[in-house]
């Protein structure tokens, strides 16, 4: 059993969010060292799990509505005009896999929802190349299907998620 802690992301995490990021690809995007900070900055929920050694082994980044963020799938939801927070992105790493961490900081993501009046969470979700782990999980907290798109000169197809803030 990992002995997991759940805690706000500070800058000085951001160099081993990059590696663990980089260790997800394909699931999510590869993103650099400098592409991570400027994410994180925008985001009012960035949360790590470490374990008891101080180790990241899970991260989620999310984001309120009306950032300058430039991420395709970010833009298909801020056009609905539905008031939204935005999960970017959440990697859980193998040793923290089938702890509930991630529905954890999924809870904690809902909560800012609520808190800001949002009436749904967004996400999505790679489906080429194929991420059924994240579909399978996505699913059981309730979100359903809103759309898809084709990304990054057609390279990557998504699928757009959304659940209702209760």
């Amino acid at each position: 059993m990992v002995n997991l802690r759940l805690r706000v992301m500070r800058a000085p995490d951001l160099e081993a969010v990059t590696a663990l990021n980089a260790e997800a690809a394909p699931a999510v995007n590869l993103l650099s060292a400098e592409e991570i900070a400027t994410l994180f900055a925008m985001c009012d929920v960035a949360l790590v799990a470490t374990d008891r050694h101080r180790h990241i082994i899970a991260f989620l980044l999310s984001m309120g509505m009306g950032q300058p963020y430039e991420s395709e799938n970010y833009r298909w939801f801020e056009s609905r005009g539905v008031r939204h927070q935005y999960i970017d992105r959440i990697v859980v790493g193998p040793p923290a896999k089938g702890t509930g961490v991630g529905r954890a900081m999924y809870e904690s993501v809902f909560e800012r929802a609520r808190e800001r009046g949002a009436t749904e969470v967004t996400a999505e979700v790679n489906l080429n190349p194929p991420n059924p782990g994240s579909i399978a999980f996505h699913e059981r907290l309730g979100f359903r299907l809103l759309g898809e798109q084709d990304t990054k000169g057609g390279t990557v197809r998504v699928a757009l998620l959304s659940r209702p803030v209760y």
